[in-house]
């Protein structure tokens, strides 16, 4: 059995349409946050696709110091806050600490666990008494080192927390250096985990599972190929789709090497909302 999760007036599960997670990597201006959500939400609406707009206040794991990290905190939420009434659509971004959780979840739908923190247990403490607060939602990445059983301790953590709200995220496994694989056994395996209260919905990250982690002195990728997991995972039944977009990839803050450009993702949508249709 799957359970639903309700990321504002959206249900997230079994039995309902094919959720889009997509904007951004991190929040570079309010602008450019207006103009991909504007695109994905019209194209969004004509598929039938509930929508929740994605964008980091702050990246905090970045391969340099002296890379940038986002407006930070109060300056990005006040963004975050105005991009999601503008557009009339839920929001997320990334929390990083258990200070941040509060004032995450008085702001922004769906709270994000990233994948390499998601066995921390003081943050998954922290954001399931947010998120229940405020009737938020949270969304754990799996860990690039986790199997998918090993997935029920962060579930079992939010549930001790007071949420069971909740949604988990694949976005590839580490083999070996400099490279991620998609397990679509995994996948299924994910999808079914044996968890009390049945299993969480699963969100496919098509654009952060194309990475070549520390490849460099920057994250490489293979972001040709991120339009190729997308529709494999949709034809696996996944219940949402997480897609970072960009005008301009190379010349994006933050993760380039994997974002799709913004003028490809309505073309995109209407290949995965077709393969949706026909499953």
């Amino acid at each position: 059995m799957t359970r639903t999760c309700r990321v504002g007036a959206i249900e997230i599960g079994a039995g309902q349409p094919l959720a889009i997670i997509a904007g951004p990597c991190v929040l570079e201006s309010t602008e450019m946050a207006l103009e991909i959500g504007r695109m994905v939400r019209d194209a969004c609406a004509e598929l039938g696709l509930p929508f929740i707009f994605k964008a980091s206040f702050d990246k905090a794991n970045r391969t340099s110091i002296g890379s940038p990290r986002g407006p930070g905190l109060e300056a990005g939420l006040a963004a975050l806050a105005s991009v999601g009434e503008a557009l009339g659509v839920p929001t997320t971004t990334d929390i990083h600490t258990p200070e941040q959780c509060e004032a995450a979840a008085a702001v922004v739908d769906l709270l994000q666990v990233p994948a390499f923190l998601c066995r921390q247990t003081d943050l998954l403490l922290a954001v399931g008494e947010a998120a229940a607060k405020h009737e938020r939602a949270v969304n754990i990445k799996k860990g690039q080192f986790l199997s998918p059983a090993e997935m029920r301790g962060p579930v079992d953590k939010l549930a001790e927390a007071g949420c069971s709200n909740v949604m988990l995220t694949e976005r590839g496994t580490f083999f070996g250096y400099h490279r991620l694989v998609n397990d679509f056994l995994g996948l299924g395996d994910l999808m079914e985990l044996d968890v009390e209260g049945g299993s969480p919905p699963v969100c496919f990250d098509a654009t952060h599972s194309t990475q070549l982690p520390g490849a460099g002195a920057q994250t490489a990728g293979r972001p040709e190929r991120a339009p190729l997991l997308a529709r494999a995972a949709v034809a696996a039944g996944v219940h949402a789709l997480f897609i970072e977009c960009h005008p301009d990839p190379a010349k994006a803050l933050s993760d380039g090497a994997t974002q799709q450009p913004l003028e490809s993702v309505p073309g995109l949508l209407g290949q995965i909302a077709g393969i949706r249709n026909a499953i």
